[in-house]
Order: structure tokens, then sequence, then C-alpha cells
């Protein structure tokens, strides 16, 4: 099997040492950037299996690059996982808004970013998997399709562009219609963990996958104080 391949962005020489050695000693493959400008050259050559992201970055910061990731169709799937201070828990919450699939506060012990980076790791392959498993499954409702197997996404025939953590909210939905998954549940089903509660960052995938869908609140219905469905009933 071939190594994971991962890229750190961290400009403290020390950190980023530190862990591209402690994960080339781990069985990964790991490549460290001080900056925007060096990963963005090196994603721009080969796209690495996941991205370590620290936040506070000189000139451009984390943030910014995780939305750009975010936004480019070869990358808009790619797993990340940000790297904060450990007493910023807004950062925390804005990196999952943009699509982060897991944080680690500083400081952190090798041992549990390695059981992170793993977690992870393996979330995106179940994920591959389930897709694989249900590769001819294919949802429509009203004017929307959406083919597992191709991992694809049309409203009235034209493809839309969704990011990984958009497709697989949008799939649950899909797939219990007529039933109402609360916050939680998505935050577990989509997020892969329990995120303390923290509610905004499932409102927000919400609204982005609304507006990429032309969806006015008719198709993913809000349960107030529970969570959303899409009603089984409106789609006949």
């Amino acid at each position: 099997m071939d190594k994971l391949s991962i890229y750190v962005v961290e400009d403290d020489e020390s950190i980023r040492t530190m862990v591209v050695y402690a994960l080339n000693g781990s069985g990964f493959e790991a490549q460290g950037f001080p900056d925007n400008r060096a990963f963005f050259a090196a994603m721009d050559k080969v796209l690495p299996d996941m991205v370590l992201l620290d936040i506070m970055l000189p000139g451009e910061d984390g943030l910014s690059i995780l939305k750009k990731l975010r936004t480019e169709p070869r990358t808009a799937q790619l797993p990340v996982i940000m790297l904060t201070a450990k007493s910023a828990e807004i950062d925390k919450v804005r990196g999952l808004d943009l699509g982060a699939d897991d944080y680690v506060s500083k400081p952190f012990g090798i041992l549990e970013l390695l059981s992170r980076i793993r977690a992870v790791a393996r979330r995106t392959v179940e994920s591959s998997r389930k897709v694989s498993e249900k590769e001819d499954e294919v949802y429509e409702y009203r004017n929307i399709r959406l083919d597992e197997g191709s991992h694809i996404v049309t409203v009235d025939e034209k493809e839309v562009a969704l990011t990984r953590k958009e497709f697989q909210l949008l799939s649950d939905l899909l797939r219990n219609q007529g039933r109402v998954l609360t916050r939680d549940q998505i935050m577990e089903q989509v997020w892969g963990f329990d995120y303390g509660g923290e509610t905004r960052t499932v409102d927000i995938h919400i609204n982005t996958l609304r507006k990429k869908i032309g969806d006015d609140g008719r198709v993913i219905q809000t349960i107030r104080g529970v969570g959303y469905k899409i009603d089984r009933e409106a789609g006949r």
C-alpha cells in the first residue's frame, strides 16, 4: 500500500521540522512548507493525500488558504486538519465552517496528532468505501440528482460543485427523506465526531448547500430547535 502523503504548512521551523520528522518516522511521506507560496508551488506539481495547515502564517493565513482549497474543484475534497492556538476557539469554529476535517490545538503531542491524522484518514477511506459499495445508488429529488458512484450532483441537469462535506450532508438528507436529522447526528455522520454541541458549523454548511442547489428552503427544511430534513412527501 502506498504511503499517505502529507503536506505540513507551518511557519515555525522547529514545529515544522519536528512534525515532518515524526510523520516520516511513522510511515507517512511528509513535506513541510513555511508559507502559502511554497505550499501552492508544491500543490501545482503534486497533490498530497492530506494537509496539516497552521492558521497563523505570514502573508496569507491558514483560513484563507483553506477557503481557496475548498473553492477549487481539484482540492475541494482534500482532507485538511487545522493547527490552532489552544485559546482560539473562534478559529476552530471558522475552520470547520470553511470545511476543515478536524483541528489540533497547540501545544499538541505527536501521539495525539498521529491519532487525529489516522482518524481523518480512516473517515476518508471509509467514505470512499461507502461510495464504492453504493456506486449504483442515485438519489433524485425534484430537480436535484445525486450520484454516489461518480460523486456528482446536478441541479436542472447542470453539475454543481460541492465540497466533500456538502456532498455527504446532501446525501444523508436525501437518504433519510422524511426523517429529521438533528444537528448532533449530522455532526457525527458528516464530520465523524461530536464537536461539543456546536451547531453553528452545521447551520453554515446547510446555508451554503442551499445556495449551491438553488434552494430557498423548500427542499431542505429547518425544524426549529431540532435539525433539518427533506420531506419525502414534498417531492412527490
